[in-house]
């Protein structure tokens, strides 16, 4: 038989290797509470965002203007992880340009609308688009030796594709303003719509 001693010593041990254990566990149960609390939490931060952004691009059809740049401000919630939707805004400015003895006039578009988007992943491709209406705003005739009135405004649609992270979005995209035959003049189509590339940042605003 083992002495008493080393009898309670084996018993002692014991008893501390099964606290050992416990508290192991435990730390390994907080740990993993903590991750996966801290991963919620930065992925949430991430479902409600303003993405703010700029763009530049060349008009098509370019009868009345020649380029645009603009300004692209809009707020999204992620619905799901892959699709979002909500509002945007901002501001375009269409650079006039002489054409078949026509001095056109500089235009800008405010537009106001929904926002689409689908991400397939977390990071890479991904597209959507704006819908909505877009104001013009600018002087109020076409062309500065031209009575004839410009439009108010009209059908707006920007659809983009492009490259996205968690913090930037690159894109290509194409913007129109549908006016119908508001603005022509002899020999002019009136057109306020272009192709080009912009960026926007992403700023988490929480839940």
């Amino acid at each position: 038989m083992l002495p008493l001693a080393r009898f309670l010593h084996l018993i002692a041990l014991v008893k501390f290797k099964i606290r050992v254990m416990k508290m192991l566990k435990q730390t390994i149960l907080l740990a993993g509470i903590l991750t996966a609390g801290i991963a919620s939490a930065q992925s949430s931060k991430m479902n409600n965002m303003i993405k703010v952004g700029a763009n530049v691009g060349l008009a098509v059809p370019s009868d009345n203007v020649s380029a645009a740049a603009g300004v692209d401000v809009s707020y999204q919630n992620l619905i799901t992880p892959g699709f979002g939707l909500g509002i945007a805004t901002g501001y375009t400015h269409y650079f006039g340009k002489s054409n078949n003895g026509y001095d056109n006039n500089d235009v800008g578009v405010v537009p106001v609308g929904a926002l689409i988007r689908i991400y397939p992943k977390q990071t890479g491709f991904y597209f959507g688009t704006d819908l909505g209406y877009g104001f013009l705003v600018g002087n109020d005739k076409v062309a500065s030796n031209s009575t004839v009135d410009r439009p108010d405004g009209g059908f707006y649609i920007k659809p983009e594709i492009g490259y996205h992270n968690r913090d930037w979005n690159f894109f290509v995209q194409y913007q129109k303003v549908f006016v119908g035959d508001k603005g022509d003049i002899a020999g002019q189509d009136y057109n306020v719509g272009n192709i080009g590339v912009g960026f926007g940042y992403n700023i988490p605003l929480g839940n």
